[in-house]
């Protein structure tokens, strides 16, 4: 795929990869990666700092980020509010947190850290869930600001976590959205889910990045942006990827709606390009 975009050079906003794929010194995929860097703005999407694991940063792995963000000089830099580590263990999946001033004051210290590390201002994710924690004291929204407020870093809005997690817990996605600090948020995520129902015939959805953008996501997309004015916006698809021409279908799509967002919302549109 990362071909296809160099070779073909279609009218699109910016391009993202996952930082860990491109930690190694060279070969085919920093041929590839260089390629598309000449002719889109790069973004950076971190999957394995463990942000939120008890144990302290990976100073390698911070060491090896820092490399690739030298090399490429990114437009963004983001990662997820999770955890992914254990003492000497690492695990392919971003795990939640409970929402307590322990976990704030950790997560808070791990995201100051890296940004001075990193020279960069990261953008923090919200996560997608599919269970709450009893000792949670501090609610998702007010857990982000925070970390935002006391490090200075930006968030990243995940419209289709939003859904995966309000479906599941039984919460209004318009409500979170809407509670949003987005002032704070310099970049929109956008993806497929999976749904299944559980054993008491309930709703269960899963981030599965697998599928084009579904209704009720893109919906909510299009509420968030008339909140607040157009922002950058990925859509994610890192599994069962379809033929480009399908991919690029959906990028047009939501082109449309930000092109609908700068008409409507001229003012914030332009208050976006200033900053």
């Amino acid at each position: 795929m990362s071909i296809a975009f160099s070779k073909r050079g279609p009218r699109l906003g910016f391009f993202e990869v996952h930082a860990e794929n491109y930690m190694g010194e060279g070969g085919l995929p920093h041929h590839q990666l260089r390629s598309i860097a000449e002719r889109y703005p790069l973004s950076l999407h971190g999957v394995g700092l463990s942000i939120g694991g008890e144990g302290d940063l990976d100073r390698d792995h911070l060491k090896r980020l820092r490399r690739l963000v030298e090399r490429y000089r990114p437009a963004s830099f983001s990662e997820h509010l999770a955890w992914s580590t254990h003492e000497s263990a690492f695990f392919n999946d971003l795990l939640p947190l409970p929402y307590t001033p322990e976990t704030l004051e950790r997560v808070a210290r791990h995201v100051a850290e890296a940004q001075d590390i990193l020279g960069v201002r990261m953008l923090l994710e919200n996560p997608s869930t599919y269970l709450v924690f009893e000792e949670s004291t501090i609610d998702e929204i007010d857990f982000l600001a925070a970390v935002s407020n006391r490090t200075g870093c930006g968030l990243l809005l995940d419209v289709n976590n939003v859904v995966v997690s309000s479906i599941n817990h039984r919460l209004d996605p318009f409500a979170y959205v809407d509670r949003f600090p987005l002032d704070k948020v310099g970049e929109i995520h956008l993806a497929g889910y999976d749904e299944v129902t559980d054993e008491a015939g309930e709703r269960l959805l899963i981030d599965a990045h697998a599928s084009e953008i579904l209704p009720d996501v893109f919906d909510l997309y299009r509420h968030t942006l008339r909140r607040f004015g157009p922002l950058p916006t990925l859509i994610e698809w890192d599994n069962d990827v379809p033929e480009f021409p399908l991919l690029f279908a959906e990028a047009e799509r939501v082109t449309a709606a930000l092109q609908e967002a700068w008409r409507l919302q001229p003012e914030a549109a332009a208050r976006r390009s200033a900053a």
